[in-house]
């Protein structure tokens, strides 16, 4: 199953891997009906769900949870880790060997924290090296929050953000990553110039506003994450439509709403959790 979740990130006919992002058991099953044969997780959307601040370390209970309820799903799971839970190395190891046991094949370790910075270049290498020597085939996509942050203004090449961007990406590649993240980035020339530098897969973040699939395909990148967008979409969506029926007015949609019978039918049938408890 990794194996195959790697090759997607090289496929023969060059298009890349466009990476949905769930945040609950619903919105898995319901995208992997649509077609998706890997299904990535949306930290935003698990740890707003639980009541829990985004990047903060606080979601590692909810995140191998869900990791727990996805990880046997028709589909490859890809999970999204924040920077690890820890600034431990072994810890987070011990995180990738979790998930891996509960059937998730990818991670994703960012190395941007809440309070604006980013982790040392050496440290988050570490916690690469540390999760490749404890799970060799879990594939790590090691993410920097260099464009996100907002760490100088640089092209890659003369200093600033773009080369602060390559310094974190070649440590990340040395230290074993199999794929490296970039989000934030949407310049078309800045992208094309990563895919040349880079040896593994680029992974770029969609934006509506930033170019579009054929677009990053042509640039070669080879991973296109949705990130929070559906999460924050479907918020949007309930949002709208409690205001519209409060107004009096007809709820209207792009996309038809799923019935009661559809949503149940996403959940497998077994045993109910009286039936299923040992008291």
């Amino acid at each position: 199953m990794a194996s195959t979740f790697a090759a997607l990130h090289h496929p023969d006919a060059g298009a890349p891997l466009l990476l949905p992002n769930a945040w609950d058991h619903a919105s898995a099953a319901a995208l992997a009906a649509q077609g998706f044969a890997a299904i990535g997780t949306t930290s935003l959307g698990v740890a707003a769900a639980a009541g829990l601040r985004d990047g903060s370390a606080a979601t590692r209970d909810a995140s191998l949870a869900l990791a727990l309820v996805l990880g046997q799903g028709p589909f490859l799971l890809s999970v999204d880790a924040e920077g690890g839970f820890s600034d431990d190395p072994a810890e987070v190891a011990e995180v990738a060997r979790e998930l891996a046991a509960v059937g998730a094949v990818g991670i994703n370790l960012e190395d941007g924290r809440p309070d604006g910075t980013l982790t040392a270049v050496e440290l988050h290498a570490a916690k690469i090296s540390a999760v490749k020597d404890a799970v060799p085939g879990l594939f790590v996509n090691a993410r920097t929050d260099t464009h996100w942050l907002g760490d100088g203004n640089g092209d890659g090449h003369g200093g600033g953000r773009g080369c602060e961007t390559i310094r974190r990406l070649d440590a990340y590649q040395l230290a074993g990553a199999d794929g490296v993240f970039v989000p934030g980035l949407g310049d078309p020339a800045r992208i094309a110039a990563l895919v040349k530098a880079l040896d593994v897969p680029l992974n770029i973040l969609y934006s509506p506003t930033g170019p579009t699939v054929p677009e990053l395909a042509e640039l070669g990148v080879r991973r296109i994450s949705l990130g929070s967008l559906l999460y924050r979409r479907a918020l949007g969506a309930a949002l709208e439509t409690a205001a519209l029926i409060r107004a009096g007015l007809p709820v209207e949609g792009v996309a038809p709403t799923p019935t009661y019978g559809e949503v149940q039918a996403l959940v497998p049938p077994g045993p109910t959790p009286s039936e299923g408890a040992s008291w």
